[in-house]
């Protein structure tokens, strides 16, 4: 790949982890240890692997450099954060099995995204993966049995979704349970990313789910090439501001992959460019070695530059998770998220703008059977909120 991505700015603490991370590195870390450990900040290095959620892979090859160049507190630390993450996966990993058993029993067909099942498929081993929580789809018809077997296991609705006409269903793309006691946390998606926008229903999922060891219960998860497309898409519009989601394309690549398939399916439902920005990525920061058959998804520079725009979250810690987002890297997340969108993507989002928000129901609140006026009424409560916003903002000043 001629196109080099520039990385002047990023951290060379980062530069250290990534170099860690790299495909068929370790005679380059062990001949260049010393040079590579030179001025670094363990400190932030170690707040770079919690961060990007990397130090599982880290806590072994960071056992590649050279002894004397690695504080002993650093391999102690990422030892400890390891055995920890094998317990949390270990939870998980039986409470996937629960639920999987309880909603077949249930009739409800179930794919599980991420977790243990996504560890397994992806690294062979449960460890070697973080995982906060369990992300599972399953039909929307299925939401209100889904919720009644959860409450009966004892999980509690985190009820965060505020909606006007029904827009949950497409603005929306899940919902989490927590268990109070248990503090295990549950997501249950009815569709695999927010709309608006064009995905493959429920049935075609199913019909090419794949069906995991993981568990003596039968668990399913997405079929490889639906994997591919879902981590793809899942990692670009968060930034790939955690290097994790990256490690997962540098692990899937090295499965079979109907690549004239997937690019059908990225054509059909998502931008072949965000495909192209993913290997570009992987392969430059990760090794990742670009082989004749991911070409067509590299045909336009435009995957580079959409790769060089990710290199921005990687510069800092940028957490996109944890209100408030700095102004700066809201206002760069959005363009960043609309360079993303093909040009179909882009047309169902600016229709989308057209239909009513929940804000505007807290601005002006009317009965529901009067919801509609609510369509007529945007552009006067969007302009009406901007100027509340704007005098609030003169105010602080």
């Amino acid at each position: 790949m001629d196109n080099i991505l520039n990385l002047d700015r990023m951290p060379k603490e980062l530069k250290l982890i990534l170099e860690l991370l790299k495909e068929a590195n370790e005679q380059y870390l062990e001949k260049y240890s010393e040079g590579l450990c030179r001025d670094i900040d363990w400190n932030l290095f170690i707040k770079l692997t919690l961060h990007h959620r990397v130090y599982p892979a880290i806590n072994f090859k960071i056992k590649m450099l050279d002894a004397d160049v690695v504080p002993t507190y650093v391999v102690q630390f990422l030892n400890r954060q390891y055995k920890r993450n094998t317990f949390q996966m270990l939870r998980l990993s039986a409470e996937m099995e629960t639920v999987s058993l309880l909603f077949s029993k249930h009739q409800i067909q179930t794919l599980f995204l991420k977790g243990p099942i996504l560890a397994k498929c992806l690294y062979g081993d449960i460890s070697l993966r973080t995982s906060s929580d369990l992300d599972f789809l399953i039909p929307i018809q299925d939401l209100a049995k889904a919720e009644d077997l959860l409450v009966s296991l004892g999980y509690e609705k985190d009820d965060y979704i505020h909606t006007v006409l029904n827009d949950w269903k497409w603005r929306h793309h899940h919902v989490t349970y927590i268990h109070p006691h248990t503090e295990i946390k549950l997501e249950i998606h009815w569709r695999l990313h927010p709309g608006p926008g064009k995905e493959p229903c429920f049935d075609e999922l199913w019909k090419r789910k794949e069906k995991s060891s993981i568990t003596s219960y039968p668990v399913y998860l997405l079929g490889t090439e639906d994997l591919f497309q879902f981590l793809v898409a899942h990692g670009a519009r968060h930034g790939w501001s955690r290097l994790r989601w990256l490690i997962d394309i540098q692990q899937i690549v090295k499965r079979k992959i109907d690549w004239v398939k997937l690019y059908t399916l990225f054509t059909t439902y998502h931008n072949p460019y965000v495909g192209g920005q993913a290997i570009i990525l992987a392969s430059q920061l990760l090794n990742v070695r670009v082989e004749k058959k991911m070409k067509p998804l590299l045909i336009s520079k435009r995957s580079q530059k959409l790769a060089q725009e990710a290199v921005f979250y990687l510069e800092t810690m940028i957490n996109l998770h944890t209100d408030p987002v700095p102004e700066y890297v809201s206002k760069y997340h959005s363009r960043h998220l609309f360079s993303l969108m093909s040009a179909q993507q882009k047309l169902f989002f600016t229709a989308s703008l057209l239909h009513p928000y929940p804000e505007d129901a807290e601005m002006l609140p009317l009965p529901k059977k009067l919801h509609f006026l609510y369509f007529p009424l945007r552009p006067v409560l969007w302009a009406w909120r901007k100027t509340k916003k704007d005098e609030l903002r003169k105010g602080r000043t």
